[in-house]
């Protein structure tokens, strides 16, 4: 029986999700909102998003740092995610508040400008247990090279050395990839990326920071690679 799975990594516009069956590359597609990815994957054994899944009640998440430390020069491409809270509140200003009040540190405009794919993305993840999981395409590079890429995603060298791991492991992008080959090749190669991840997920040889995941109210909370 093959393998289906999807890796989705948001951009600017929307989400842009790259499809595997069997560990190869099977079709890459763009939505304007993860429903419409999720809605479509029938047959799919799982669905990485590059999106933090998963929020703790007082305190940051251990995924994020461990992460980070792994990635070398390439650190800053993990946010802390903040306790639950902050991301009820309806601004920026309040939001960094209730962050320095509950943490002692604030909240980045970064992190904050995902807020509305945050919030999507976990409504989605409480609804469907075991169809979506976290995953981080920086950590999945770092895991499929052994070691933490020199070269920034957006950067002529660092998208090469990305499509060649990639195929590396399995997945050849194709030059055209139809109407998703709008999409900013950087975020191609990330739900790429991710969708490596899935594979990894559904045939069980995936890892995670941190290991054992943390829990919140019955749910596992980690970044999978």
């Amino acid at each position: 029986m093959s393998i289906h799975v999807i890796g989705v990594d948001a951009y600017a516009l929307g989400w842009v999700g790259v499809e595997l069956r069997d560990g190869q590359f099977g079709r890459a597609m763009l939505a304007s909102t993860l429903y419409e990815i999720v809605a479509g994957s029938s047959g799919a054994a799982v669905i990485g998003v590059d999106i933090p899944l998963g929020m703790l009640p007082d305190r940051w998440r251990a995924a994020d740092s461990l992460a980070a430390d792994q990635l070398g020069p390439r650190r800053s491409s993990v946010f802390r995610v903040p306790p639950r809270a902050v991301w009820q509140e309806a601004d920026f200003a309040a939001a960094n508040r209730v962050c320095r009040e509950m943490t002692g540190a604030g909240l980045s405009r970064q992190s904050w400008a995902l807020r509305p794919k945050l919030l999507e993305a976990n409504a989605i993840w409480e609804r469907h247990p075991g169809l979506l999981f976290e995953a981080h395409p920086e950590v999945s590079f770092r895991e499929m090279s052994g070691e933490p890429l020199a070269y920034a995603k957006k950067t002529w060298t660092g998208q090469a050395r990305r499509r060649e791991l990639l195929a590396r492991h399995g997945i050849v992008l194709p030059d055209h990839l139809g109407p998703a080959g709008q999409a900013p090749p950087d975020d191609i190669l990330d739900a790429a990326a991710v969708a490596w991840s899935a594979h990894r997920m559904a045939t069980g040889t995936a890892h995670s920071h941190p290991s054992p995941p943390e829990e919140n109210d019955g749910a596992a909370i980690a970044i999978w690679y």
